[in-house]
This record gives structure tokens, C-alpha cells and sequence, in this order.
């Protein structure tokens, strides 16, 4: 029972997102594109909707157009408030 109680305080209540760096010209720092699909208010259509982040990359290893994961992060700087958790593989 303990056992339980343990590994769900483990798990972490901070939104992830996995986007498309779409920049990483700055130093320790790069912009993810976040795309997400929500229904038209009046035609319920499905529109793509695009929001971007700027991440803390610490080792400057993402290149634009990798795949990476964010998560919410205390803020670093006057925008970042992500951090790059990993690079996912490419498909």
C-alpha cells in the first residue's frame, strides 16, 4: 500500500508538450511550436491552432526541425518559463 502512495507522488502535475523547434539562434535557448487541433466555435470544424515557447536548452542540442518534449518550468528568463525534457527520435 505504501508502495502505491509513493509512486503516484512521484508522478509530475507540470503540463508537457512535444512540439517542433522552429528556432534556436539564441544561446541555451530555443522556440517550440506547439500544434494543437480545437473545433471552430460556429461550423465545428477542426482548425490547427499553432502556439509557441521558448525552452531552456542547457547543452544547445536541439537543431531546427527536431522533435522535443517540454515541460513547465519556474521562470528562467523574461519568456522562458519551459525546459527541453528530451529529443524524441524522428520518424
Amino acid at each position: 500500500m505504501a508502495e502505491q502512495v509513493k509512486e503516484q507522488a512521484k508522478v509530475s502535475k507540470k503540463k508537457e508538450f512535444i512540439g517542433k523547434v522552429v528556432s534556436d539562434k539564441m544561446d541555451k535557448t530555443v522556440v517550440v511550436a506547439v500544434e494543437r487541433y480545437v473545433p471552430h466555435p460556429l461550423y465545428k470544424k477542426r482548425v490547427k491552432k499553432t502556439t509557441k515557447f521558448y525552452a531552456h536548452d542547457e547543452e544547445n542540442k536541439c537543431k531546427v526541425g527536431d522533435i522535443v518534449r517540454i515541460r513547465e518550468h519556474r521562470p528562467i528568463s523574461k519568456l522562458k518559463r519551459w525546459i527541453v525534457v528530451e529529443i524524441l527520435p524522428q520518424k
